[in-house]
């Protein structure tokens, strides 16, 4: 199932439907008037993840020591 975007060109009303990939688009509103409709080309949302290591935290392996951090010097 998707989502798409129509305009109605009779009441100028915007609105969204879901229907299945295999469907014919939509001829007719679905407001009272009856008119014809457009389908307009969305852009879908992307993906954001959010949070201090994704991926680090994840797979991190047992037993594994701390890298030394920027402060820190070995003397040689």
């Amino acid at each position: 199932m998707a989502t798409y975007d129509y305009h109605c060109n009779t009441c100028g009303k915007d609105f969204e439907h879901v229907q299945s990939m295999k469907d014919d688009a939509l001829t007719v509103c679905l407001c009272e008037k009856k008119g014809s409709v457009e389908r307009r080309i969305s852009a879908s949302a992307g993906i954001i993840f959010k949070g201090s290591g994704f991926y680090v935290t994840d797979y991190k392996k047992e037993n594994t020591p701390a890298a030394p951090s920027s402060g820190d010097t070995a003397s040689t």
